[in-house]
């Protein structure tokens, strides 16, 4: 069964930085495009980042985020800096058996995800 395990979460304070890091139990990790997704109380789970054959990233995030991947320990991070308070959710990592696709941002197109871990930024 696969798993995918986010780690990295916490309360910090507006400007802080913080490095979630996604383990998953996938025999081919490097074959599958890792996305990173946040969702706030109330509202749709939002892309943030996606690794595959090309990088990408949401225009709110671009500049102060950064993913990257070790295929040898099968994790995906994603590097947080200048936190903000509207940077406050649950983030979750997702796979899809696809490095390359033009739909990345969409959550419909990934086929495993975590169980997602809090940040929460304080003004």
């Amino acid at each position: 069964q696969v798993q995918l395990v986010e780690s990295g979460g916490g309360l910090v304070q507006a400007g802080s930085s913080l490095r979630l890091s996604c383990a998953a139990s996938l025999r081919t990790f490097s074959n599958y495009g890792m996305g990173w997704f946040r969702q706030a109380p109330g509202k749709e789970r939002d892309f943030v980042a996606f690794s595959g054959g090309v990088t990408y990233y949401a225009d709110s995030v671009k500049g102060r985020f950064t993913i990257s991947r070790d295929n040898a320990k099968n994790t995906v991070y994603l590097q947080m800096n200048s936190l903000k308070p509207e940077d406050t959710a649950v983030y979750y990592c997702a796979a899809r058996m696809n490095l390359y696709s033009a739909s990345y941002y969409s959550p419909h197109m990934y086929n495993y995800w975590g169980q997602g871990t809090q940040v929460t930024v304080s003004s």
